[in-house]
């Protein structure tokens, strides 16, 4: 006797990424999974309490998975003084006020997610924050989290003076006489982070499950969160997700990328493997490290194989935070212990670091079918395209970084100069040569919005902008960024039985408006999620 299906779904288009059946018309699962594809299968798998779920006439496709985010500290920064949505400094003044007169209590004022484009230079000043919280500490760090905007309450507290000297893995912004200006670049924002309250356990569940939720209604149903630690001045969030997954609050899959502490040597590597063990719980586990190799090119912090333009003052060719040598061996150790590694790697010569460290690894331990990646690649010197597929090092790429605007044409082509400007973000050069694709948002840096991304990817225009294209040569199809955020994440993520709709793969699933790839390429970001599923169970209707 049959045993009938759950769910039947009916009456759209089903692109399966499966390249043996690319589309089918239906799909059916039980407890959890696909048990049939197709009208032959599903009409016979339909029974009286069979729910049938109508698409009407819109797409169903496997759910997205983000191959880099900060879930957590994003769903944090949405209940704290959110500076998202402006690029004007004057708004950015009028919210922290507002949220400090409607906090009265709060120790600190913290949040985030500022432009660089709202202050010359990228640079703001305490004596801007003093204007208007004088009385209290201040740290908000900007939209990409590479840098942090502090009052002049918060440098006393932390000491910073004129004779503070920079930390060797950042930069104090100072005025002529050397005194600090309130900004202070990468590792520098720990020498105020480190004094921020740390929030309580509670309010980190609350940050995890409001995340969720809105992923969820983007249609993610996994995710790799890719700073599981103390790193950059921030929180632990490894026993908040344990404790969600342990409850089974934890509806999304979640693969936890530990924080490597750059400030550390090889000593840290059984503390991580302990991590792993004893962090792992349901639907979260914690089989990766994350080794943040450089910084960003607009404070020039990424590392570069030339030095930035010269007219920046200072030459410099950026920082590599893990010494270039001592990261083959780590590498090569974490892989000995199965460990996945991911790495920050945006600069040219940070990029041929993190590669030559995956080198190593397999010349010592042979293929081990860790699945390394290396997120961002800005900037990635042609002789090293190649190497991506030689050593099945995986591309994680952040396509909403690909498009002009203003944070590309006024703070990092000018310092990078029209060569290596030209390298940026190649897509379709790494997916010639053979590389696989991921993809993820590193949000809160950028929006979560899987559909945004691809939009990024297949036209390299952000969303409602009148832009040129940036670098329109290396725009990927529609089906090839598809996958990136299916497939190509769940490799990444070691969610094998997921990323597709095959009989016999997790019923993780979502639903849109319309077909994406039925209309002109320019309106895909106009396509909407109707339902998103996870193993069958609805997570997400939209309303």
């Amino acid at each position: 006797m049959t045993i009938s299906a759950d769910l039947v779904f009916v009456n759209g288009t089903v692109r399966t990424m499966d390249p043996a059946l690319p589309r089918t018309d239906t799909v059916a699962v039980r407890n959890g999974r696909i048990v049939g594809l197709g009208r032959a299968d599903t009409d016979e798998l339909t029974g009286a309490r069979t729910e049938m779920v109508d698409l009407n006439g819109g797409t169903l496709i496997p759910g997205f998975q983000d191959a880099h985010i900060h879930a957590v500290h994003g769903g944090l920064e949405l209940a704290k003084c959110d500076l998202t949505g402006s690029t004007d400094a004057a708004e950015y003044l009028r919210r922290i006020d507002a949220y400090a007169e409607a906090h009265p209590s709060a120790e600190w004022i913290t949040g985030g997610g500022w432009s660089l484009e709202a202050f010359p230079g990228g640079l703001p000043t305490a004596a801007l924050l003093d204007k208007v919280v004088p009385d209290r500490p201040v740290f908000l760090p900007n939209r990409d989290h590479h840098g942090a905007w502090v009052n002049s309450r918060a440098l006393a507290l932390a000491g910073i003076t004129a004779a503070t000297p920079d930390p060797h893995d950042g930069r104090i912004e100072r005025a002529a006489d050397g005194s600090p200006t309130g900004m202070l670049q990468e590792g520098a924002a720990d020498l105020v982070g480190r004094f921020v309250p740390a929030p309580t356990d509670g309010e980190l569940l609350d940050a995890l499950l409001r995340s969720q939720r809105m992923l969820h209604s983007l249609g993610i149903t996994a995710w790799q969160d890719a700073l599981v630690g103390s790193g950059l001045g921030g929180f632990d969030v490894l026993g908040t997700y344990r404790e969600a997954a342990s409850a089974g609050l934890l509806t999304a899959r979640v693969r936890g990328a530990l924080w490597w502490d750059r400030g550390r040597g090889a000593e840290q590597i059984d503390e991580l493997a302990d991590r792993r063990e004893h962090g792992s719980a349901g639907r979260f586990t914690a089989g990766t490290v994350k080794i943040m190799q450089d910084g960003v090119v607009e404070n020039r912090t990424a590392g570069l194989l030339a030095p930035y333009a010269h007219h920046c003052g200072e030459e410099t060719a950026g920082l590599s935070f893990v010494d270039p040598v001592a990261l083959r061996a780590h590498v090569t150790a974490l892989d000995r212990l199965g460990f996945q590694v991911h790495f920050h790697a945006l600069g040219d010569r940070a990029v041929r670091e993190a590669l030559d460290a995956v080198e190593a690894a397999r010349a010592a331990n042979g293929p081990s079918g860790n699945r390394h990646h290396l997120a961002h690649l800005q900037i990635v010197h042609p002789d090293d395209i190649p190497r991506f597929r030689a050593l099945d090092a995986v591309a994680n790429i952040q396509p909403l970084w690909a498009a002009h605007e203003p944070q590309m044409d006024e703070f990092t082509i000018p310092v990078i100069g029209p060569e290596r400007a030209r390298r940026q973000y190649p897509f379709a050069a790494l997916r010639a040569a053979g590389a696989r694709l991921a993809a993820g948002s590193d949000w809160p840096v950028t929006s979560p919005d899987p559909i945004s991304g691809i939009h990024v990817a297949v036209n390299r225009i952000l969303p409602h902008s009148k832009a040129e294209p940036f670098l329109p040569e290396q725009r990927i199809a529609f089906d090839t960024a598809l996958a990136a955020y299916t497939t190509g994440s769940a490799w990444v993520n070691h969610l094998d039985d997921t990323g597709s709709i095959v009989v016999g793969s997790l019923a993780d699933l979502v639903v849109l408006d319309r077909d994406p790839c039925a209309g002109p390429p320019e309106e895909i970001a106009s396509t909407k999620v109707t339902a998103t599923y996870v193993e069958g169970s609805a997570v997400y209707t939209a309303p």
